[in-house]
C-alpha cells in the first residue's frame, strides 16, 4: 500500500481560525492605557530622582549662607536651584511635619524665589489610576480567553461566544492525482466490502428499487499499519462525495460537554452536505466499554459515546450519511456500537499475504529505480509478518542507503540490509569484548544447532553475532508460508529453540548469562499459553480461560476475579514449569548429541560473523 502525502484541507471544513497576528491586534487599546500610565509615572518620578536628595539640616546651612536662589514646595516636597545654576532642580528634600511661618520668613530674608504649588493630584490622573487596575484586569482575560480559544478552535469575536465546542472535524476534497483504490494494494477482499457502498452513493435508486437500506456504519478493523486510513480515504475519493475526517481522541477536551457538542456539529454538518461520510480513526478511544466508573474524564467519554450512539440511530432515511470508523482493538468497543443499525458492516484487514506484499511492494516501487538483481517475490517471501506501512518504510530505508552510497538504482543488497535495519535496528560492531564475543557466538550456535535439528520448525535463515539495536546477536527464522494455527509439535519444537542458547552456554562454560533473559521470557509465555489458553496439558485438561487479555484501562471491571481456583492455578504453574524444564533437557541432550557440530558452528561464527543458511547447511552436514 503507498501512503500519499495528505489532501489539503479545504476552507470549508472546521470554525474559521484568525491569524495569530490578530491575537495581538485586537487588544491595542489595553497596550495603550498602559503605556500611558507607566510613561506619566515614569516622567513625574524620572525628573526628580535625576537630583541629588539634601538632608534638611543641610538645606538650611545652604539657605542661612545665601547660596540657595529659588524653591518650589508641593506640600512637604521641596526642590529648589542654587544661585548662578542653569540647572532648573539642584536638589530635592523633604520638609518636617510641622513647619511654621518661621521657615517662610528664613526664605524671604535670604531674598530667595519661592514658588508654592497644590499638593493634590490632578483630577485625571486619579481617573487613570483608578480605572487602569480594571482595564488590565480585562485586558489579561480577553488575551488569555483568546490564547485558549485559537487552541481549541477559534472564538468569533467578543461576542460572538466559544466556540471551541464545533465539530473539529477536517473535511477533504477529491483533487486531481488524490488516492484511489489503484494506490491501496493487497486489500482487495477489504476493497469489494466497501465497494458496495461507493456504488451506492453513486447510484443509489438501484439498490432502493429493491428495498435495500445503505448500511449506517462500517467498522476497518485490523493491526496498525495495515491500511485503514488510506483505505478510507480511497473510498472517499472513489465515491466522490464530501468527507470529514477526525480522530476519536480529538473530540474530548477538558471542559465537560464538549465532546457530545463535537459530535452534534459533526453529523450536522455533514447531514447538510449528504451524501457524505464520516471517517473516525481510532475509534477505542472514545469507543471503549462504559461502565468503569473510573472519575470524571471516563464519565466525558461516555457521554461522547452516548452521543455518538444517539447520532447513529438518528439518522433521517433520506439523509445519506455513512461513518467509516478504524480501530486496531475492537475486543474493546462497546457492544453498543457494534450492534446492527449501527456499525452494519465489519471489515477485517488483516496483514498482507505473500501475493499481496509483492503488489505492495510493486505501488511502492513504482518511482524507484531497482537494479536487476531485485526480484519483488522473493522480497515478499522474506518479509513474511510485515504490513503495509513497513514494507513502504523497507523500500525507503533501502532508497536511503542508495542514495547514502551516490548510486542510480536500488539493488538487493539495499533491500537486505534495509531488512535488517527494520528488524533489529543499525549494527554497533565494537560494542562487544572478545570474552562476550565469544559468548554470544556460543549462545547463537546452540539456537542455531536446535534450529536446524528440529522437524517442525520454521527453516534457518541466518545467524549473526553483530549487535543489532538492543540485541547482541540472533538466529532469525523464516516461515515458507504464513501461520494462522500453530500444532502442538511446532510449539515445543518453539520452546527448544528458545532454551538451545541457555543449554548451549552450560555445556561450553558450566553456567549461564543474562543473555537469555529475553529467551526465557518468551518461552514462558508460549508455555502459559500452551496451558492455560489452548489446553495442551493432560493434567491441566483442555480448558481454556484466555488470560491475560484484560485490562482495566481497556473498558474491563477493576475486580474482575480469576476464572479458577488457587489449587488450579497452582497446577497450571507446575505444569508451566514442566513444560520449560522438558524442552530444557530435551536441548541439552540434542546439543551433547552434536558436540562436535556445536563447536564448529562457534568457530565459524567468530571467523565470519555472519553466516546464512547454506553455510550452516555445510557446517553441521
Amino acid at each position: 500500500m503507498s501512503t500519499p502525502p495528505p489532501d489539503k484541507p479545504s476552507d470549508k471544513g472546521g470554525p474559521p481560525r484568525k491569524p495569530p497576528e490578530a491575537l495581538h491586534r485586537d487588544p491595542w487599546f489595553v497596550w495603550l492605557m498602559m503605556a500611558v500610565f507607566f510613561s506619566y509615572f515614569w516622567l513625574a518620578q524620572g525628573q526628580d530622582q535625576q537630583s541629588p536628595l539634601l538632608p534638611y539640616s543641610e538645606f538650611i546651612q545652604s539657605l542661612e549662607s545665601g547660596e540657595i536662589g529659588r524653591v518650589e514646595i508641593r506640600g512637604l516636597d521641596l526642590s529648589g536651584g542654587y544661585n548662578n545654576s542653569d540647572k532648573s532642580v539642584d536638589f530635592r528634600t523633604r520638609l518636617p511635619e510641622f513647619i511654621g511661618d518661621e521657615f517662610l520668613q528664613k526664605l524671604e530674608s535670604a531674598d530667595v524665589d519661592v514658588n508654592v504649588k497644590s499638593s493634590e493630584t490632578p483630577v485625571w490622573v486619579n481617573l487613570l489610576v483608578g480605572f487602569l487596575p480594571w482595564v488590565f484586569i480585562i485586558g489579561v482575560f480577553v488575551l488569555l480567553s483568546r490564547s485558549v480559544q485559537s487552541r481549541m478552535g477559534g472564538m468569533g469575536g467578543l461576542g460572538g461566544g466559544l466556540s471551541f465546542s464545533n465539530s473539529k472535524a477536517r473535511r477533504f476534497e477529491k483533487k486531481e492525482g488524490g488516492i484511489t483504490y489503484d494506490d491501496v494494494a493487497g486489500l482487495e477482499g477489504a476493497k469489494q466490502d466497501l465497494g458496495d457502498i461507493i456504488e451506492f452513493l453513486k447510484n443509489p435508486e438501484k439498490y432502493q428499487a429493491l428495498g435495500a437500506k445503505i448500511p449506517k456504519g462500517i467498522l476497518m478493523m485490523g493491526a496498525p499499519g495495515t491500511g485503514k486510513t488510506l483505505l478510507a480515504r480511497a473510498t472517499a475519493a472513489e465515491a466522490g462525495v464530501p468527507f470529514f475526517s477526525i480522530t476519536g481522541s480529538e473530540f474530548i477536551e477538558l471542559y465537560v460537554g464538549v465532546g457530545a457538542s463535537r459530535v452534534r456539529d459533526m453529523f450536522l454538518t455533514a447531514r447538510k452536505e449528504a451524501p457524505a461520510l464520516i471517517f473516525i480513526d481510532e475509534i477505542d478511544s472514545v469507543g471503549r466499554i462504559r461502565g468503569t466508573g473510573m472519575g470524571g474524564g471516563n464519565d466525558e467519554r461516555e457521554q461522547t459515546l452516548n452521543q455518538i450512539l444517539a447520532e447513529m440511530d438518528g439518522f433521517d432515511p433520506e439523509d445519506v450519511v455513512v461513518v467509516l470508523a478504524a480501530t486496531n482493538r475492537p475486543d474493546v468497543l462497546d457492544p453498543a456500537l457494534l450492534r446492527p443499525g449501527r456499525f452494519d458492516r465489519k471489515v477485517v484487514l488483516d496483514l498482507p499475504d505473500k501475493a499481496a506484499r509483492v503488489a505492495i511492494f510493486q505501488v511502492h516501487t513504482r518511482k524507484t529505480p531497482l537494479a536487476s538483481d531485485v526480484d519483488l517475490k522473493k522480497l515478499a517471501g522474506m518479509t513474511v509478518g510485515f504490513s503495509g506501512a513497513d514494507i513502504e518504510n523497507l523500500v525507503n530505508e533501502a532508497s536511503l542507503r542508495a542514495a547514502r552510497e551516490d548510486r542510480h538504482d536500488v539493488t538487493s543488497d539495499d533491500f537486505l540490509v534495509a531488512r535488517e535495519k527494520v528488524l533489529m535496528g543499525d549494527e554497533r560492531p565494537n560494542l562487544l569484548t572478545s570474552a562476550e564475543r565469544e559468548r554470544v557466538a556460543c549462545h547463537e550456535a546452540g539456537h542455531g544447532l536446535i534450529t536446524f535439528y528440529s522437524e517442525h520448525s520454521d527453516p534457518l535463515q541466518k545467524i549473526s553475532i553483530v549487535p543489532r539495536g538492543r540485541a547482541l546477536g540472533v538466529t532469525e527464522q523464516l516461515a515458507s508460508e504464513e501461520r494462522h494455527n500453530f500444532d502442538e509439535d511446532f510449539l515445543r519444537d518453539r520452546l527448544r529453540i528458545f532454551m538451545g542458547g541457555r543449554c548451549a552456554e552450560q555445556l561450553l562454560y558450566h553456567n549461564c548469562s543474562s543473555g537469555a533473559a529475553d529467551d526465557l521470557k518468551q518461552a514462558t509465555k508460549l508455555a502459559r499459553q500452551m496451558v492455560v489458553n489452548w489446553g495442551m496439558s493432560k493434567d491441566v485438561g483442555p480448558m481454556g480461560f484466555a488470560e491475560g487479555e484484560r485490562h482495566p484501562f481497556l473498558g474491563r471491571e477493576l475486580t474482575e476475579p480469576r476464572p479458577y481456583s488457587e489449587a488450579l492455578a497452582e497446577k497450571i504453574d507446575e505444569e508451566v514449569k514442566q513444560l520449560l524444564l522438558r524442552a530444557e533437557a530435551e536441548a541439552m541432550e540434542l546439543l551433547d548429541k552434536h558436540r562436535q557440530g556445536l563447536d564448529k558452528l562457534m568457530a565459524e561464527l567468530l571467523e565470519h560473523e555472519s553466516l546464512g543458511s547454506e553455510e550452516v547447511v555445510a557446517c553441521l552436514s
